[in-house]
């Protein structure tokens, strides 16, 4: 069942307002596929769309075969919504409720269905400069990065990713990292048509395998690094490296490469901008000093000199953030002035983010949901505090099994107290979600306190009663999430809401 939100109902993704119609049999022709009814080849597409509930007249109904449904079961509903065509393979294009439409045939239509979306809304993606972040970590943050900067350079800028989407300054909601491709494409087009000029981008591994960034054009591409994740979507470590790699062949005019880690100089060629913090790259960083709150400067080593950087992010991997971020800039021409001032101020919503209610110690709410962020994120506090390190840390349901155990085994080697909670159940029992990372957490050799708490709200108060003078406590797993997903149904719950709501408790 999928989830819903409480009071809330999904809202279609913004289109374009002008559109320049595109046949059935042009469209057939771009992708080479079959038109089943060659009499119908003059029938005009507006738009495309994967849902039958959000189609419009005059759209292509792209009808996909899933692993529960066929998109073609919804083929009725679609068309009496508007649709003049559908997009299909051959057993959906068999239905009944298609003998009187033109129906474009292909044996995959995922694979094309990017390509028709983007001749429809009139190949966006070369109106607008893309810059594509993907990487198991940092997505987020990098394109965040990414935007401050050129938005300091007075560029027009556009945001998707993981928290969600921003046309300028108008914020947008998000259900998956990267859109489905007709979305994304219309979505191309409305920024251009709001005169975005840059738009900063997450690439998740799932958009690559899937197809939603088929015939999309990026200015620049840029991984961050690879660890174990989404294990429940990929065979193994080695597919999922080989779908990240999909960014990188061809479809981006440059190339950026964090070579920190085995899987980066796998990716390099002899034009690629490479980036480390550990050895030699085209840009490197040297002099990282940490403040008691976090904030890090540090000096970036570039082709064209010296560049004094002042990070108001905690944690020594984003200062590798901030050198992909930095290096895909220069290659795009963008000034020291404008790097300095973006880089000073950027903000991230749920990675690193401090909740100060003026307490006497650090609280920090951070997206960790994976076990090499998790060791990276308490590392990170664990260098700036003499006290104890309280981390309340869930993991998701229906999602990769194997990294539960490896979490809670992060959290346990690096924590004074861990707090087993939950995370986003999804359709699993929670109990068995707590119980595969407390067997991680509790095998740990020369391990701290570990207390199982199911419910997320108690464990956070738990873990503020805990907190003495000079203590950190760091929330991980959800970051900017706003609900909490369990059995079906997505629950308003905010980790930041949560955390200060408890701090403002404890002191008053």
């Amino acid at each position: 069942m999928p989830a819903k939100l409480e009071g809330k109902v999904a809202t279609a993704p913004p289109r374009p307002n002008h559109i320049r119609p595109a046949s059935v049999a042009a469209l057939a022709a771009v992708a080479d596929v079959h038109l089943t009814r060659p009499g119908h080849a003059d029938v005009q597409v507006t738009g495309v769309t994967l849902r039958a509930q959000q189609v419009v007249p005059g759209d292509l109904y792209a009808a996909l075969p899933g692993a529960h449904a066929h998109g073609a079961d919804f083929a009725e509903a679609a068309l009496a919504n508007g649709a003049v065509a559908v997009l299909t393979d051959e057993a959906g294009a068999a239905r009944e409720s298609l003998r009187d439409v033109p129906v474009l045939v292909h044996p995959r239509p995922r694979e094309v269905v990017g390509l028709l979306a983007a001749h429809v809304y009139g190949r966006p993606s070369t109106k607008v400069r893309l810059w594509g972040v993907t990487g198991t970590s940092g997505k987020t943050t990098t394109t965040y990065m990414i935007e401050s900067v050129l938005k300091a350079a007075g560029r027009q800028t556009g945001l998707i990713g993981t928290v969600g989407t921003r046309i300028g300054d108008e914020q947008l909601g998000s259900s998956h990292t990267t859109p489905e491709a007709p979305d994304l494409q219309a979505l191309f087009a409305v920024m251009a048509e709001r005169g975005v000029t840059d738009v900063a981008m997450e690439v998740s591994s799932h958009a690559l395998h899937m197809g939603r960034v088929a015939a999309t054009e990026f200015e620049v591409g840029a991984f961050t690094n690879l660890s174990q994740d989404h294990l429940d979507f990929h065979a193994d470590m080695e597919e999922y490296f080989q779908v990240k790699a999909q960014l990188f062949d061809g479809r981006a005019r440059r190339e950026v490469v964090c070579v920190d880690g085995e899987w980066g100089p796998r990716l390099v060629k002899d034009t690629t901008v490479t980036v480390s913090t550990t050895g030699p790259a085209t840009w490197t960083a040297s002099g990282v000093e940490v403040s008691a709150t976090g904030e890090q400067t540090f000096t970036a080593h570039g082709p064209d000199g010296d560049v004094e950087i002042h990070l108001p992010l905690a944690g020594s991997f984003n200062v590798a953030n901030a050198l992909v971020a930095i290096a895909c800039l220069h290659e795009e021409g963008i000034g020291t002035d404008a790097v300095q001032a973006g880089l000073s101020t950027v903000q991230v919503p749920g990675r690193m983010q401090r909740v100060d209610e003026g307490q006497a110690f650090t609280a920090v709410v951070d997206y960790s949901h994976k076990p090499a962020a998790v060791a990276l994120a308490l590392d990170a506090v664990r260098a700036k505090t003499d006290g104890r390190v309280i981390v309340v840390l869930g993991c998701g349901g229906d999602r990769d099994r194997a990294k539960r155990p490896l979490m809670g085994e992060a959290a346990a080697q690096r924590a004074d107290v861990v707090i087993i909670t939950d995370d986003n159940p999804r359709s699993e029992d929670a109990s068995s979600i707590r119980a595969a990372m407390l067997e991680g957490a509790l095998a740990t050799a020369n391990r701290g306190e570990v207390l199982e708490i199911g419910d997320r709200r108690l464990a956070i108060f738990k873990a503020v009663e805990l907190a003495h003078p000079g203590d950190v406590v760091v929330v991980a797993g959800k970051g900017h999430e706003t609900g909490q997903e369990i059995a079906g149904v997505v629950h308003p719950f905010s980790d930041v809401d949560t955390l200060t709501a408890a701090i403002r408790k404890a002191h008053r």
